[in-house]
């Protein structure tokens, strides 16, 4: 499948994402408040614009890449709805509130646009790699036809159910990651005061019961697993300050439907603390072994 894309939001994902969909034969028409995103687009295979209706130009669907939700609302209220062609397919790859994408999935619904929410998981590496996981909410006929184009940047595309299902997939398992790291740092913290050597503990935990994704993809403590973050001093890898972002989320989801989380919130607190220091919040997640032994990375 081909066909022309409006893209928003050319951050270190959306950038990534783009040149992934001109890699694959769409054309793609990006625009970003940033002339060196734009830039860096135009290098990449995209057509950028200057204006955001101008990317709608030509274009049968829309995907947004944005910081927050009221980003998002903003540029499908005020430009997808009123200047997108009709019937278009509109894709929002953002992690929002549930709340927000399920009012905008109705809203574009309203208007007969096909909509879903497909947030990702993967960090910057996969999407530039094009190996994303793919969330999304959304009815039956909307996922079938986002897809395709959904296939195009990653490597699973699974849907989730109906509007607003990609989110709260995506709400809770980051939620689950951010507190399994933490409780990994916190293993291979006491391992050390026990005696053992950090590679021995990661060769038997690693196939045990306390075996997660945190450990055997993303060790928190450098030389031990396959290669992270961890080895380039917590450096290009999924920032706290986000980690942070959809703790937050989780914590007001949560809150909203009366769902008890206190692994949830104990690791929002650890991260609301740790990123509080700008040096520390562009740091990866797996950089939160920092706070719990008390030294700086």
């Amino acid at each position: 499948m081909s066909g022309t894309v409006a893209f928003f939001g050319l951050g270190n994902m959306g950038l990534g994402m783009a040149a992934n969909l001109a890699a694959k034969g769409y054309a793609v028409r990006a625009f970003d408040l940033s002339e060196a995103a734009l830039e860096k687009a135009e290098a990449a295979g995209c057509h950028a614009v200057p204006a955001a209706p101008d990317a709608l130009e030509g274009a049968e669907m829309a995907i947004t890449m944005l910081p927050a939700g009221s980003h998002v609302a903003a540029v499908w209220r005020e430009t997808l709805f009123d200047r997108a062609a009709p019937g278009s397919l509109l894709i929002d790859c953002s992690t929002i509130d549930v709340a927000t994408a399920r009012e905008l999935g109705a809203e574009a619904a309203a208007r007969g646009f096909d909509a879903v929410d497909a947030p990702v998981s993967g960090g910057v590496a996969a999407a530039a790699a094009g190996t994303l996981t793919f969330m999304v909410g959304g009815s039956d006929a909307a996922f079938a036809r986002a897809r395709p184009v959904l296939a195009a940047m990653g490597k699973a595309v699974i849907h989730a159910g109906g509007s607003g299902a990609g989110q709260a997939a995506k709400t809770a398992n980051n939620m689950l990651l951010a507190a399994t790291m933490v409780a990994t740092a916190e293993a291979f913290l006491l391992a050390q005061k026990l005696g053992l050597d950090p590679q021995r503990f990661y060769d038997i935990a690693s196939v045990s019961s306390g075996q997660s994704w945190s450990m055997t993809s993303y060790c928190p403590l450098p030389g031990v697993g396959p290669e992270s973050p961890a080895d380039r001093g917590y450096e290009g890898g999924f920032a706290s300050a986000l980690m942070l972002k959809d703790l937050r989320l989780a914590m007001e989801a949560a809150q909203a439907v009366g769902a008890s989380t206190p692994m949830g919130a104990r690791a929002a607190e650890l991260y609301e603390a740790f990123a509080a220091d700008p040096a520390r919040a562009r740091l990866d997640v797996s950089a939160i072994i920092h706070a719990l032994e008390g030294a700086a990375p």
